[in-house]
């Protein structure tokens, strides 16, 4: 399942289908929100059938979108495991701030 969501992110187009592959990207990072507790969690990512730069290059185009923020430790590193554990603690706190983000229409 993993799998096919990545592939459809990776085929859609930026121009066309960004708000799609913001969706799409959005439900992946949910579902390996769930799997963050596992250790070794790149181990876990990998029987998913992802490779841990697929699962980076997803959430740094999130954090590019402005719709996550990766957690980075006191020298700067990226601490994406805690990300999403963050992401699974509160997934209400992500998806209400990713409403508040949307243009309001009158």
């Amino acid at each position: 399942m993993l799998t096919g969501t990545y592939r459809k992110y990776r085929l859609a187009d930026r121009l066309t289908e960004g708000e799609l592959k913001r969706q799409l990207a959005r439900k992946l990072v949910m579902e390996l929100a769930r799997y963050s507790h596992r250790e070794p969690f790149w181990e876990t990512v990998r029987e998913l059938g992802l490779r841990p730069d697929h699962v980076k290059e997803v959430m740094l185009f999130l954090e590019e979108n402005g719709e996550i923020e990766i957690r980075r430790s006191s020298d700067g590193k990226r601490l994406w495991v805690l990300t999403l554990r963050d992401i699974r603690r509160n997934p209400v706190k992500l998806d209400r701030w990713l409403a508040l983000k949307k243009p309001q229409r009158k």
